[in-house]
């Protein structure tokens, strides 16, 4: 439509098309709204191209080789070994699957609903009051879009702190290090929260020397039990964790490795390695969509600031996902995209709560968590009462000849309500998901509940009876 002077008119324009973009879509779609879609990159965003699933592929086939390593000395009579990666066959392996499932959980979806897809970048324009959206086609067209709402679903993308020399030498992100053709025979990895300690075992796994450098402490936004398992569980495996690690410099020394200069303890170390991966936070990504035009406020970091019902500060622009600066999971997302659309279009006026979200972090063992860390509750003002139960009290991770980790329940200890539930474990999502509905009932009712012997889930009874029984004599299922 180059040069069109009237603009095209929908009810609902979307920047993105990521988990919020296509959950907003679908269920304007649903309620007989027109929606348009503009996407610049590539379709379905982080979660499918970049995230969740090329990541969770590469880490299960990390997982596989470890156990082909790690069973014979697990059981006894397996007898299994490993090994080099063919690394460019495993990402054309992922690259196959991101691509199956593109096509069937995005493009497929959008062409079933019908709504209009745009290529090309988009920014506001116009005034407050009259916001359009003018598009720069991939084709060299332009489009002015206007639409009653309009919601931002951009995402956000790796971000690097500004340390000396560290873009002159260059390092990895999440994102590239997923497309390595071959296995770094070492490994810098910088952060510890989920996507460093993520990559740092997948690649450990995959053959890599893999050193952690980590301010505080791993998952430090977690109970101080997950850090100091996991570090249990890394040193095991080879990784080295170093914390209290500040890095002040990046540089190659003669023979091509990567240096990172660190403040440890208010000492100076050097750390070599053949790559440096970068997972110190991820950032917004709202620039060139001109928000100022329209009066939409940004906060610090370039977030888009919402209301609880994520409607920004111009009340005909939403925000959903990533670039709001809410809890970076593509569940969230889409969460915020379905609430978008039936507040704009319903006047629901439903706000968004995190109380009961769960929160994952794929490890081996993995961390499971829902609801109040033992500190949050002691910091709202309410009497904690808490047990850690060692996983060589639950019959399941016996069986699987792996006990590392633990569930550790928190509860008010004037009621007797749950109020927070952390694990890590083998499957620890799965105990994650379950505890989304054990959040607010009590202690008692939990350990009365039937639950399945010989499942891990079963471990959650077990915790609640922890707080009334020794559970080191129970029998089994008792």
């Amino acid at each position: 439509m180059t040069g069109a002077a009237m603009p095209t008119k929908y009810d609902l324009a979307i920047i993105g098309s990521g988990g919020g973009a296509f959950a907003a879509a679908i269920r304007a779609t649903t309620l007989g709204k027109s929606v348009v879609m503009i996407e610049r990159g590539t379709l379905g965003g982080t979660c499918v191209n970049t995230g969740c699933v090329p990541s969770k592929a590469l880490i299960a086939a990390a997982d596989a080789r470890h156990s082909a390593a790690d069973a014979a000395d697990r059981f006894p009579g397996i007898a299994t070994t490993a090994g080099p990666v063919d690394m460019p066959a495993l990402i054309a392996g992922k690259q196959a699957l991101v691509e199956s499932l593109r096509g069937e959980k995005y493009a497929d979806v959008a062409d079933s609903y019908g709504w209009a897809v745009r290529r090309g970048d988009a920014a506001f324009a116009g005034t407050p009051d009259a916001p359009v959206l003018q598009v720069a086609g991939d084709d060299g067209s332009t489009e002015t879009i206007e639409a009653e709402h309009y919601l931002v679903a951009t995402g956000s993308r790796p971000w690097a702190p500004p340390i000396d020399g560290l873009d002159e030498t260059g390092y990895l992100t999440s994102t590239t290090a997923m497309e390595l053709t071959e296995v770094p025979e070492s490994l810098l990895v910088l952060g510890g929260g989920y996507v460093a300690l993520e990559q740092a075992q997948l690649f450990a796994r995959l053959g890599s020397q893999v050193t952690i450098l980590v301010r505080s402490r791993l998952a430090s936004k977690e109970e101080p039990e997950v850090s100091r398992t996991l570090q249990e569980v890394f040193a095991d495996e080879g990784i080295r964790v170093v914390r209290h690690a500040l890095p002040t410099r990046v540089s190659r020394d003669m023979t091509g490795q990567v240096v990172v200069t660190a403040d440890v303890s208010g000492g100076s170390q050097d750390f070599r390695a053949d790559q440096v991966l970068v997972a110190l936070g991820r950032r917004p990504v709202t620039e060139g969509l001109n928000l100022e035009a329209v009066e939409v406020k940004t906060g610090d970091a370039g977030q888009i600031v919402v209301s609880d019902q994520l409607q920004s500060s111009n009340p005909r622009v939403w925000a959903a996902g990533d670039v709001t600066g809410h809890p970076e999971f593509v569940y969230v997302a889409a969460h915020h995209g379905t609430l978008v659309a039936e507040n704009a279009f319903t006047d629901a006026q439903k706000p968004v709560d995190y109380a009961r979200l769960p929160r994952v972090t794929f490890t081996s063992p993995a961390i499971g968590a829902v609801g109040m860390t033992e500190k949050q509750v002691l910091e709202a003002g309410i009497r904690c009462d808490c047990r850690v139960l060692p996983l060589h009290y639950v019959p399941r991770a016996l069986v699987n000849r792996d006990t590392r980790g633990f569930i550790k329940m928190v509860a008010d200890a004037d009621t007797g309500e749950i109020l927070g539930l952390t694990a890590v474990a083998k499957d620890a999502g799965e105990l994650a998901a379950a505890g989304v509905h054990v959040l607010g009932k009590t202690i008692a009712e939990v350990a009365d509940a039937w639950a399945p012997y010989l499942t891990m889930a079963e471990g959650i009874r077990i915790a609640a009876k922890a707080f009334t029984t020794d559970v080191s004599k129970l029998s089994c299922c008792a």
